[in-house]
């Protein structure tokens, strides 16, 4: 008799993961005693034996799928992540922040206004026609992006919305006839 098959587990995002791995090496040098820091710095050198062996054996397979092959692989969130981490990613940056922001266009739709790779700065201009311009919605767009940029991107440190503002409508103007004039009084 089998086990009755459950449903797969959501796939780990890569924002999430770096920071609960960053979480738990964090407490294991909070303490401060000895060992604990023995254990610490340990726990770094299994980290970046991991990293160096799973990079590696991302690097063969993106040799022997081929180029053609590799296209499907990129918009795989977690897929793309990996490889970004591990900087295998074929395509440059500005590609990938395209490719971050087409998975939330659909709801937040927004133009690229720059980015400084110096500064990690991401400078966008929202596009939503006759949006209200409200805080909460304008939060709900930058959490959304962000999230997309952290697997596509992550170079991306900071992103500036601009949220469109609607043009202040003009004063009605009144029109009406001319009072008469001296010239058409009589």
């Amino acid at each position: 008799m089998s086990a009755p098959a459950s449903a797969p587990a959501a796939a780990p995002d890569a924002g999430t993961t770096g920071r609960r791995v960053e979480e738990i090496l964090d407490r294991l040098a909070g303490s401060g005693d000895e060992e604990a820091t023995a254990a610490a710095a340990a726990a770094e050198e299994l980290v970046r034996a991991l990293m160096d062996f799973y990079g590696a054996g991302l690097a063969r397979v993106m040799r022997l799928i081929g180029d053609g092959q590799q296209l499907a692989l990129l918009g795989d969130e977690l897929v793309a992540s990996m490889l970004v981490l591990h900087d295998l990613h074929p395509e440059n940056v500005t590609t990938r922040i395209g490719r971050a922001l087409d998975t939330v266009r659909a709801r937040h739709p927004v133009e690229t206004e720059g980015f400084d790779p110096d500064t990690g700065v991401l400078r966008l201009r929202s596009t939503s026609p006759g949006g209200c311009g409200c805080p909460s919605t304008a939060q709900t767009a930058q959490q959304a992006i962000e999230n997309a940029l952290s697997c596509f991107a992550p170079e991306v440190t900071s992103v500036r919305l601009d949220t469109a503002t609607a043009a202040p409508e003009p004063p009605l103007l009144q029109i009406s006839r001319r009072p008469p004039t001296a010239a058409t009084a009589s």
